[in-house]
């Protein structure tokens, strides 16, 4: 086994993004108009934050959600409940629909030849895993906004340097799977570990 480990991006990774973005636009339109604004603002805030956010902060999901809160003049609370069900809850039927099922047959046929595997991801994870049926298939999960998420987002490799620890494998031994090569494997190579690109 050339590798130990396999810690794996969600968004984008797990299943097939764009026909879920598709289906979502179209919910949005249908149902959620007034939560367009907020949904948009959310994801810029995230890009900016990527590209912008240097140090340490306690949360990098939190800050997202206090610089759109203000930015917007709403509520955080509000804000949240917002988010949580146009980001994470309602896409989980499109999330089944599109799961990238070879992937996970062989992270399961990798976790099950005694790899160990850890979910990397700069947004709550553990709602979308469940909707994936793929809760089983990690040893680890380390998600933004989630108990014990990276203080940075990617490309800083944080998370992935966190993993790896919890797995308690160096990171040479850790190969990333992720869609994204400016964050997943610009994260992957400052982390000194080995990328491979999900398309």
């Amino acid at each position: 086994m050339k590798h130990r480990a396999w810690l794996v991006d969600l968004d984008g990774t797990l299943y097939r993004p764009r026909p879920v973005r598709l289906c979502m636009a179209a919910e949005l339109l249908v149902a959620g108009i007034p939560a367009l604004p907020v949904v948009r603002a959310f994801r810029r805030e995230h890009e900016r934050l990527r590209a912008e956010l240097d140090g340490d902060v306690e949360s990098p999901y939190e800050l997202q959600l206090a610089h759109v809160a203000k930015r917007l003049g709403r509520d955080v609370g509000d804000l949240r409940g917002t988010l949580e069900e146009w980001m994470l809850e309602r896409p989980c039927k499109w999330l089944r629909r599109f799961a990238r099922r070879e992937l996970l047959a062989e992270i399961g046929a990798f976790r099950g030849a005694g790899g160990r595997t850890a979910l990397v991801s700069d947004y709550p994870a553990r709602v979308k895993l469940a909707a994936l049926e793929a809760t089983e298939l990690f040893d680890v999960v380390v998600a933004s906004g989630e108990p014990g998420g990276p203080r940075r987002l990617k490309p800083h490799p944080d998370g992935f340097l966190a993993a790896a620890r919890e797995l308690a494998v160096e990171p040479a031994g850790c190969l990333v799977l992720g869609d994204r090569r400016d964050a997943d494997g610009a994260a992957a190579a400052r982390a000194g570990m080995e990328f491979r690109w999900v398309r």
